[in-house]
Protein backbone atom coordinates (compact mmCIF):
# COMPACT_ATOMS: atom_id res chain seq x y z
CA UNK A 1 0.00 0.00 0.00
CA UNK A 2 1.17 3.27 -0.91
CA UNK A 3 0.04 6.52 0.46
CA UNK A 4 0.31 10.20 0.35
CA UNK A 5 -0.07 12.96 2.93
CA UNK A 6 -0.37 16.55 1.44
CA UNK A 7 -0.36 19.94 3.13
CA UNK A 8 -1.73 23.22 2.22
CA UNK A 9 -0.09 26.72 2.82
CA UNK A 10 1.65 27.34 6.41
CA UNK A 11 1.38 23.72 7.25
CA UNK A 12 4.80 24.08 7.51
CA UNK A 13 4.73 26.89 10.10
CA UNK A 14 3.46 24.53 12.80
CA UNK A 15 4.77 25.45 16.35
CA UNK A 16 5.08 29.03 15.20
CA UNK A 17 1.43 29.95 13.90
CA UNK A 18 -0.61 30.57 16.32
CA UNK A 19 -0.05 28.22 18.71
CA UNK A 20 -3.31 28.72 21.06
CA UNK A 21 -5.31 27.32 17.66
CA UNK A 22 -2.85 24.89 15.98
CA UNK A 23 -0.84 23.52 19.06
CA UNK A 24 3.16 23.68 19.69
CA UNK A 25 4.23 20.67 17.61
CA UNK A 26 5.82 21.54 14.72
CA UNK A 27 5.48 20.16 11.19
CA UNK A 28 8.81 18.11 11.47
CA UNK A 29 6.68 16.50 14.21
CA UNK A 30 3.75 16.01 12.08
CA UNK A 31 5.84 14.36 9.37
CA UNK A 32 7.21 12.11 12.26
CA UNK A 33 3.77 10.55 13.20
CA UNK A 34 2.80 10.17 9.82
CA UNK A 35 5.49 7.82 9.54
CA UNK A 36 5.46 5.83 12.91
CA UNK A 37 1.47 5.43 11.90
CA UNK A 38 2.58 4.04 8.71
CA UNK A 39 4.90 1.42 10.02
CA UNK A 40 2.72 0.39 12.65
CA UNK A 41 -0.05 -0.15 10.20
CA UNK A 42 2.19 -1.62 7.72
CA UNK A 43 2.10 0.55 4.49
CA UNK A 44 4.76 0.01 1.94
CA UNK A 45 5.79 3.73 1.17
CA UNK A 46 4.23 6.87 2.57
CA UNK A 47 5.35 10.20 1.12
CA UNK A 48 4.42 13.32 2.78
CA UNK A 49 4.10 16.68 1.11
CA UNK A 50 3.69 20.38 1.58
CA UNK A 51 3.55 23.61 -0.59
CA UNK A 52 2.22 26.75 -0.08
CA UNK A 53 1.08 26.84 -3.58
CA UNK A 54 -2.36 26.03 -4.92
CA UNK A 55 -1.41 24.74 -8.18
CA UNK A 56 1.95 22.57 -6.77
CA UNK A 57 -0.81 21.20 -4.56
CA UNK A 58 -2.90 20.53 -7.64
CA UNK A 59 0.64 19.07 -9.21
CA UNK A 60 0.39 16.51 -6.31
CA UNK A 61 -3.13 15.45 -6.27
CA UNK A 62 -2.72 14.72 -10.11
CA UNK A 63 0.57 13.39 -10.11
CA UNK A 64 -0.58 10.05 -7.37
CA UNK A 65 -2.66 8.92 -10.22
CA UNK A 66 -1.56 5.19 -10.90
CA UNK A 67 1.09 6.23 -8.12
CA UNK A 68 -0.59 5.96 -4.46
CA UNK A 69 -3.77 3.95 -3.29
CA UNK A 70 -4.59 6.17 -1.05
CA UNK A 71 -4.75 10.24 0.07
CA UNK A 72 -4.32 12.12 3.53
CA UNK A 73 -5.06 16.00 2.33
CA UNK A 74 -4.83 18.99 4.67
CA UNK A 75 -5.73 21.96 2.31
CA UNK A 76 -5.59 24.34 4.99
CA UNK A 77 -6.99 27.85 3.99
CA UNK A 78 -7.02 26.39 0.28
CA UNK A 79 -9.81 24.39 1.85
CA UNK A 80 -12.66 27.09 2.17
CA UNK A 81 -11.66 28.13 -1.44
CA UNK A 82 -10.38 25.79 -4.22
CA UNK A 83 -12.72 24.59 -6.61
CA UNK A 84 -9.39 23.00 -7.90
CA UNK A 85 -8.44 20.65 -5.23
CA UNK A 86 -11.46 19.46 -5.50
CA UNK A 87 -11.89 18.91 -9.19
CA UNK A 88 -8.44 16.92 -8.48
CA UNK A 89 -9.46 14.80 -6.08
CA UNK A 90 -12.71 13.93 -8.05
CA UNK A 91 -10.44 13.81 -11.24
CA UNK A 92 -7.77 11.17 -9.73
CA UNK A 93 -10.63 8.74 -8.10
CA UNK A 94 -8.20 8.09 -5.24
CA UNK A 95 -9.73 7.63 -1.74
CA UNK A 96 -8.99 10.59 0.19
CA UNK A 97 -9.73 11.76 3.46
CA UNK A 98 -9.73 15.35 4.64
CA UNK A 99 -7.55 16.39 7.72
CA UNK A 100 -7.56 19.38 9.74
CA UNK A 101 -5.74 20.15 13.24
CA UNK A 102 -7.92 22.82 14.18
CA UNK A 103 -11.85 21.74 14.57
CA UNK A 104 -12.78 24.19 11.77
CA UNK A 105 -16.09 23.60 12.31
CA UNK A 106 -16.14 25.44 15.53
CA UNK A 107 -14.06 28.29 14.17
CA UNK A 108 -15.00 31.48 11.85
CA UNK A 109 -17.69 30.91 9.54
CA UNK A 110 -15.89 31.43 6.12
CA UNK A 111 -14.00 28.32 7.61
CA UNK A 112 -16.51 25.76 8.41
CA UNK A 113 -17.12 25.31 4.51
CA UNK A 114 -15.20 22.77 2.86
CA UNK A 115 -14.87 22.61 -1.10
CA UNK A 116 -13.23 19.43 -1.08
CA UNK A 117 -14.85 17.32 1.79
CA UNK A 118 -17.53 15.88 -0.65
CA UNK A 119 -14.99 14.39 -2.48
CA UNK A 120 -13.69 12.68 0.62
CA UNK A 121 -14.35 9.62 2.63
CA UNK A 122 -14.42 12.02 5.54
CA UNK A 123 -12.92 14.62 7.65
CA UNK A 124 -11.09 14.34 10.21
CA UNK A 125 -11.08 17.63 12.62
CA UNK A 126 -9.75 19.04 15.89
CA UNK A 127 -7.56 16.64 16.64
CA UNK A 128 -4.07 18.40 16.55
CA UNK A 129 -1.23 16.31 14.26
CA UNK A 130 -2.63 13.45 15.88
CA UNK A 131 -5.39 13.15 13.77
CA UNK A 132 -3.01 12.27 11.01
CA UNK A 133 -2.60 9.05 12.72
CA UNK A 134 -6.68 8.45 12.93
CA UNK A 135 -6.81 9.84 9.10
CA UNK A 136 -4.12 7.24 8.31
CA UNK A 137 -5.48 4.79 10.18
CA UNK A 138 -9.25 5.53 9.07
CA UNK A 139 -7.46 5.45 5.13
CA UNK A 140 -6.12 2.29 5.61
CA UNK A 141 -9.14 0.31 6.50
CA UNK A 142 -10.98 1.84 3.88
CA UNK A 143 -8.65 0.43 1.68
CA UNK A 144 -8.58 -2.81 2.70
CA UNK A 145 -12.18 -3.65 3.57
Amino acid sequence: MKLLVINGPNINMLGIREPDIYGNETYEQLVEVCHETAERLGVETLDCFQSNHEGALVDAIQMSYGVYDGIVINPAAYTHTSIALLDAITAVGIPTIEVHVSAIEEREAFRQRSYIRDACITTVSGEGIRGYARALELLVDALTD
